[in-house]
């Protein structure tokens, strides 16, 4: 029973993928796929969560948090690149856990991902909001708070009732995002495509217009002095790593398009790798100047670079291009979320984890129909309910989960199977592969014991799926008990 469990899958072909149902249509090129990892990456991370994290954790050190997210995701991002090349399909993480560490511990990488994909799209939604209502009082139109906020909150450590109803904007974002997904990959990808660019020049353009009105006073002292509980000091400089660690989530997003790459093993290494490095350069530049344009204290808003634009009458015409240019950036992360999600359930259920409804592909669309509407409803009913900080929180520890997995996953599979021919190789992988295990448990280790009991909760959820469900139903299982039906 216990080798069972742990059974690797070894035939990643596309044959032998396409065998259980239709394939998805092939569209995407190198830099289709990087502006998916740039879609994915650059939002919720650049617009709120720096504004947050300096304001809360580090200071103006946030840029030192973003280099130590970098680097940790940076070593993660050469493991999934090498991954890529070997296993060209859509399942990222939970198919190349399924060739180095075994079915068990692929069924809980791709219960984790749900995290990942789905939970962060549904904060990445909530933080939407902020940006919407935001626009809304610039043209004079207010909202009911009752209808903008979530009813419940994050607070020391705890869910309390905000008396609010519903957070109603990051619904409606979220299903008229879920409709184009719904239509297919070529419509979504090249919506996702005009979005990156107009939020890449935006984020160029408050840069530039923003260096101008930087007060260097503002960046001292650089590492504030620590007052405990993470805040200040080097603790909050890791603490606030670990929360920014959320504006990277989705540069991996790339390899669930695997099955809609025109040559996945030249196309997502690529992708994967260049997304990266621009998102980095960015993040690292609108922190040094929201940090620099009013005190790191007066950053902890929904909606920091309008706050950080406010300080300043010189810089009003920005603010309606950073509420229009925010919001449709945020858009283009939940619309590649809501791509990636329906593609992990499709290769769970090739492989019988998953009920045969989770495989189902539109005869038209060519894309995972039911998917996507299950993910789009989801995603919405949490982003209705819940708020920023826990969402995002959850995330990053699934996110994290992950790649550990993958960055131990190359090392193995280095020693199981050699002789694979790859397309690109880690580079000086025991030290990248083992230093990238490492950062991501220091940065799991910063998290406080209310997101692990909600981790823990999840991870038994999940398992009992996979005992009832999965264990009876696996592809994998089944072809090595012939004589069972």
């Amino acid at each position: 029973m216990l080798k069972q469990l742990f059974a690797r899958k070894t035939d990643f072909s596309e044959d032998a993928d396409s065998s259980h149902g239709p394939s998805l249509r092939r569209t995407l090129g190198p830099w289709g796929i990087t502006a998916l990892g740039i879609g994915a990456v650059i939002g919720t991370g650049i617009f709120v969560v720096t504004g947050q994290a300096a304001a809360d954790h580090a200071g103006p050190a946030v840029l030192i948090s973003f280099i130590l997210a970098a680097i940790c995701s940076g070593f993660t991002a050469l493991c999934y690149a090498e991954f890529a090349t070997l296993i060209p399909i859509s399942g990222s993480s939970y198919s190349y856990a399924y060739a180095t560490l075994g079915e068990l511990v692929a069924w809980f990488i791709g219960w984790n991902m749900v995290l990942e994909y789905g939970i962060s799209a549904s904060a990445v939604a909530a933080s939407w909001t902020g940006y919407f209502t935001s626009l809304l009082d610039h043209i004079g139109i207010d909202l009911p708070v009752s209808l903008t906020d979530a009813p419940l909150a994050y607070t020391n450590g705890a869910l309390v009732a905000t008396g609010h109803l519903i957070n109603l904007p990051a619904v409606l974002i979220v299903l008229a995002l879920t409709w184009l997904c719904y239509v297919g990959i070529r419509e979504s990808a090249g919506l996702n495509l005009f979005m990156v660019l107009l939020k890449v020049g935006l984020i160029i353009v408050v840069v530039v217009a923003g260096y101008r009105y930087v007060n260097p006073a503002n960046w001292h002292p650089f590492i504030p002095a620590p007052q405990g509980n993470d805040k200040y000091g080097w603790d909050g400089i890791l603490r606030g790593a670990a929360m920014v660690f959320f504006a990277y989530i989705g540069f991996e997003a790339t390899s669930t398009a695997a099955q809609e790459c025109k040559n996945p093993q030249r196309d997502l290494p690529f992708g994967t790798l260049v997304s990266l490095v621009i998102c980095t350069v960015l993040y690292l530049a609108m922190a040094a100047v929201l940090t620099g344009l009013i005190p790191y204290t007066q950053l902890g808003t929904d909606e920091p670079v309008v706050t950080a634009i406010r300080a300043h009458p010189e810089l009003g015409w920005l603010r309606l291009i950073v509420e229009i240019g925010a919001m449709i950036g945020l858009s283009s992360v939940i619309l590649v979320m809501i791509i990636a999600q329906p593609r992990i359930f499709m290769i769970m259920a090739r492989d019988g984890l998953l009920p045969k409804v989770f495989n189902r592909i539109h005869p038209r669309h060519r894309t995972p129909h039911l998917n996507t509407v299950i993910t789009g409803v989801g995603i919405a009913a949490l982003a209705a309910v819940f708020p920023l900080d826990l969402l995002a929180n959850l995330t990053s520890m699934g996110t994290l989960i992950a790649f550990v997995a993958v960055c131990a996953g190359v090392l193995i599979l280095r020693h199981t199977s050699p002789e694979l021919p790859r397309t690109f190789r880690v580079p000086w992988a025991h030290f990248v592969c083992i230093a990238g295990v490492l950062s991501c448990l220091a940065l799991l280790a910063t998290m406080d014991w209310f997101n692990w009991a909600l981790m823990a909760a999840w991870t038994l959820v999940g398992f009992a799926i996979y005992f009832t469900y999965g264990v009876r139903h696996s592809h994998l299982r089944l072809a090595n008990q012939p004589n069972k039906p």
